[in-house]
């Protein structure tokens, strides 16, 4: 029997022996210089783009997928390791009334910043309308049982779904409802870093954070320097990601942050 590629033996035993995610998640933490790439997003928002940050690290992560890390691309279904089949970003995004929903941007490494600030734009439109993807109507639909019940339907969803792998299109889930990661932007409310949760029904690989953006002293060929640095923040589910995988995204998001007119081209 040939042995596919993605479950290596370490991940056929993480499975095993890791509930998910209470006692696998792995915590990381990074600073990264982006002086330059607040310019280059002054210059492109002068020229009628309006990009921000979060358009830039959506498209940097998925591509990283795509082109460096893909074996990230999957999910835990019966202890084994799956392949999914595209890669889809899922975006928190803030409300007018201060709640947070999420917009799923789908094959987003195939778009361009252009096509990528449309596709956020459409689903904020959406969602500040009332209507939200199918996947966080599930959470208001929930949170209209009376407990201890909702405990158990949700509970039973779990099974089905995550564990069992199981599609569930009468409340909106499938192996891909939250696509391959979540991206939230919590310096857009004030916040300098913080640990995601990793919501037990996702089975996405990781949930990503950007902190906010501030005037750090830095050394810069060996002289200190005022340069604008974020913090950068992840949950990840140890089933899956180990510290090599973390080492090679980080390298790439710093190779195209240095490059970001690279995202400008559309991959279709």
């Amino acid at each position: 029997m040939v042995t596919s590629p993605l479950n290596t033996d370490w991940r056929k035993v993480a499975a095993a022996i890791y509930k998910k995610p209470s006692d696998a998640k792995i915590l990381g933490t990074a600073e990264l210089d982006v002086t330059e790439l607040e310019k280059y997003v002054t210059r492109k928002r002068k020229e009628g783009l309006k990009i921000t940050l979060t358009h830039i690290f959506t498209l940097i992560l998925s591509r990283g997928l795509k082109d460096e890390v893909p074996e990230l691309n999957c999910y835990v279904r019966r202890g084994n390791i799956i392949e999914r089949k595209q890669i889809d970003a899922m975006v928190s995004v803030l409300l007018p009334d201060g709640s947070m929903s999420s917009v799923r941007v789908e094959h987003a490494d195939r778009l361009s910043l252009e096509e990528c600030v449309e596709v956020l734009a459409q689903g904020i439109r959406n969602t500040r309308a009332g209507d939200e993807n199918s996947t966080m109507q599930m959470k208001g639909v929930i949170g209209k049982i009376p407990w201890p019940i909702r405990t158990w339907i949700f509970n039973f969803i779990k099974l089905l779904n995550v564990k069992m792998g199981l599609s569930l299109p009468a409340i909106g889930l499938d192996t891909n409802s939250f696509g391959s990661f979540v991206m939230t932007n919590i310096g857009t409310i004030g916040l300098d870093t913080g640990y995601p949760a990793m919501f037990p029904v996702s089975n996405v690989a990781f949930v990503f954070v950007l902190g906010k953006v501030s005037k750090r002293p830095v050394v810069v060929d060996d002289e200190v320097v005022i340069r604008r640095m974020i913090t950068l923040s992840s949950a990840m589910d140890h089933r899956i990601v180990d510290a090599m995988h973390g080492g090679k995204m980080f390298r790439y998001i710093k190779r195209m942050i240095q490059q970001p007119e690279l995202l400008e081209q559309s991959r279709h």
